[in-house]
């Protein structure tokens, strides 16, 4: 049996997103090199137009391409100030943050916006209250298991897929 991904969906048709649909991810404020990788590449395999870092760290792209693999190369993505991303919420994208919060809403539960931001925040300490306040959206994955805290670029990749779900239906 053959299970190389790439034969495999070749083969295999994929619903595409509406053309009226735009999805960007984004995280706030990251500590580790891997989590960004994995979350450009994430951005890459569900067709989002951008992933965005809303991050004063530096960080060496070495560790970054590590585990983002050649969609550095090939995925839209950048470190960008708060005031930037602020710019962003002009009313043309929805910002949906996925933090566990008063007013978060079960992601299965809700229908996330055509035109998404999906932000993530730091992980030890979540999204700051100015921004949970500037959302359009709150949702949270349901953890039904002991643990209740999660990799960001994990909850991320379910939020990302939630939103592909819904839309490519």
């Amino acid at each position: 049996m053959n299970t190389n991904s790439v034969t495999f969906f070749q083969n295999e048709p994929i619903v595409q997103i509406p053309e009226n649909n735009e999805l960007i991810l984004a995280a706030w404020q990251l500590l580790n090199p891997a989590n960004i990788g994995q979350i450009i590449r994430l951005g890459h395999n569900v067709g989002a137009k951008k992933v965005l870092f809303i991050n004063n760290e530096s960080f060496k792209k070495s560790k970054i391409k590590k585990t983002a693999g050649f969609s550095f190369d090939q995925m839209s993505w950048g470190f960008i100030s708060e005031s930037e991303f602020y710019s962003l919420l002009n009313g043309k994208m929805k910002l949906v943050i996925l933090e566990t919060c008063e007013g978060s809403k079960n992601i299965f539960c809700k229908k996330l916006p055509e035109k998404a931001i999906i932000l993530a925040g730091n992980e030890s300490f979540g999204l700051p209250p100015e921004i949970i306040h500037k959302s359009d959206e709150k949702i949270y994955i349901p953890m039904p298991g002991v643990c209740k805290s999660m990799n960001i670029s994990h909850a991320l990749t379910i939020a990302a897929f939630e939103w592909y779900r819904q839309k490519s239906g």
